[in-house]
Order: structure tokens, then sequence, then C-alpha cells
């Protein structure tokens, strides 16, 4: 894999954006750069239908202190151009390469629901490269219930940010409004929010739509069944840390993890610490106060450690 980094024009606010060539075309990357040289590096992993804008509350919590590096992963945003492969490994890959475009010295990995499934996949395969871990409601999987394909399952759970993906809209207005009556950022919404959604339209209006790929969707949801993604959690080297939602996508009572799914899903509390959010959801914990300044403290400390 090459390691060159194209340079695009800064937008006069928000991070820089760059792009790095991987297998399919180049990955676009957001960078908030830090104050002073030699600070920490996080590399910062987003969710299934998500962005690298995603980060932007929790860039802001950090803001001079680290440089936060957040790559539009292949089939969304700035990288929906990538061919495939799509999957959880080939994201782990893009991972590592994106590290060895920056210099190839190890940084703290972090990453959002599917994308704390990648960054444990990248973990496990690349060691060398990452410092420690944080997970952010993800990353901790469990064996498919009797019955269900994963195609079912990624149905089932991800039915609603699915169906938003053959929606189209007639202007960017109605995209903000279509996400402000979301049950999960309902009181939340910040500049930060609006950048991130905002950056998923492709199209002319009046057909705007989403720009996440259903196929890299689908193939990322399933991805993450397969026994090296499950079982990456349970063989990392690296210090490593779960931060998970008390409820779930929709807001609902009952979140992705608990402390009984969890302790049924193996989870070695020796190796991996586990935090839980309380007050967030499984939207708000990355987006919103206090949930990205938790997340915030808990990069910090792995950067300085």
């Amino acid at each position: 894999m090459g390691t060159q980094v194209t340079e695009d024009q800064p937008a006069s606010t928000g991070p820089e954006e760059f792009r790095i060539p991987v297998v399919g075309g180049e990955l676009a990357v957001l960078r908030w750069p830090a104050a002073r040289p030699g600070a920490p590096v996080v590399l910062a992993l987003h969710g299934i239908t998500a962005n690298g804008l995603s980060w932007g509350q929790v860039a802001r919590q950090l803001a001079g202190r680290v440089t936060l590096v957040a790559p539009d992963l292949r089939g969304r945003a700035g990288s929906s151009a990538v061919t495939g492969p799509f999957g959880i490994g080939a994201h782990a890959d893009d991972a590592a390469a994106l590290v060895a475009a920056l210099g190839g010295s190890r940084v703290v990995l972090t990453g959002h629901s599917m994308g704390a499934f990648v960054a444990v996949l990248a973990a496990a395969r690349y060691p060398e490269l990452f410092s420690a871990v944080l997970l952010v409601d993800g990353g901790v999987g469990f064996p498919l219930p009797t019955g269900m394909d994963p195609d079912q399952l990624l149905t089932a759970v991800l039915g609603p940010a699915m169906a938003r993906l053959s929606m189209t809209f007639p202007d960017r207005d109605s995209y903000r409004a279509f996400w402000q009556k979301h049950p999960a950022l309902n009181g939340t919404w910040s500049a930060e929010v609006d950048a991130y959604i905002q950056r998923d339209l492709v199209g002319t209006e009046p057909e705007l739509r989403s720009s996440c790929r259903l196929d890299a969707v689908r193939a990322d949801g399933v991805g993450q069944f397969e026994p090296e993604v499950l079982e990456a959690v349970h063989r990392l080297g690296i210090p490593a840390g779960l931060l998970w939602a008390e409820r779930g996508l929709m807001d609902e009572p009952q979140g992705l993890y608990d402390e009984a799914r969890l302790a049924a899903a193996g989870l070695d509390r020796t190796s991996v610490v586990v935090e839980r959010g309380a007050g967030t959801n499984h939207y708000t914990l990355l987006t919103a106060e206090p949930g990205a300044a938790r997340v915030a403290r808990r990069l910090w400390e792995f950067g300085m450690g």
C-alpha cells in the first residue's frame, strides 16, 4: 500500500481534509490538528452509516491537545466512490494504511458502533501500529440468535437507518428536519451534529440522498459476525477500554450492551476496562454532552499513557 498523502484545500473552518490511496480508490480523511508538535494522535473510526464528522464533538472536547484523524470509511461521504472490497477486514486494512500515511508511528485507536469492530480487528491484526484502543458502544460481538441469519439481524437492528439510504430529500433543510425528529437526538442538536449529517448528502436538489452505499453497509453489517471479528476483542495485546451507552439506537431503554450481555460475551475485564455511559444512548455517547466528554477523557488518558 502506498503512503502518499494528497492534500485538498482546507476549509476556512473545521478540520483539514486530505486523501490517501487505498485498494479501490482514495480515502477521504479529516484531521483536527493539535496545537503543538509531538502531541498524541488519535485515529477515530465512525459507525456503519456515518462519516468522519461524527467525531466533531469529541474533536471539540480535545481541541488543541491531540491530533484527531477521522476517515470517511470506504463507501461513505467523501470515500463513497471507493470500490470494494467492503467488510470489516477491508476497513481494518485501510486503518493500517492511514497510519502508514501519517508516518507509521503508534497512535491511539478508537471506533464507534461498527467502527469499534473495525478498530478491535485492526488492533488485533496490527498491534505494532497502535498504543491503545477505545471501543465506543461496539466491538464486542455475540453469536447470531438461533434461526436468524446475519442479514436478517442487520435489518432488525438497523432497519430505520437502512431505510434512509433509499430516501431522497428536496433540500438540505428537509434532511436536517428529518434528523431533528430522531428520538435519539432529541434536544441535543449542535453545530457539530449539523455538519455531520450534512456531510452525508450527495446529489442535487430536489433529489438529495445519503452518500452511504447500501452494498457497503450490508457487507460491513454481515461482516461483524465473522469469526475473526468476534474473536478480536479476546486477543488484544494493547491497553483497551469499552465505553457503552445505557440506551439504544432509538433511545430505547435497552442498549446494545448491559452487564448481562457483556458477561455472556466472556469479556475479560482484566484486559478491557469497561465503563457505562450513564445518561447516554448509542448516538449521544459520541455526539453530545456528557458522552463526548467521557470519550475525550478516556482518549486523553490513553494518549498520555
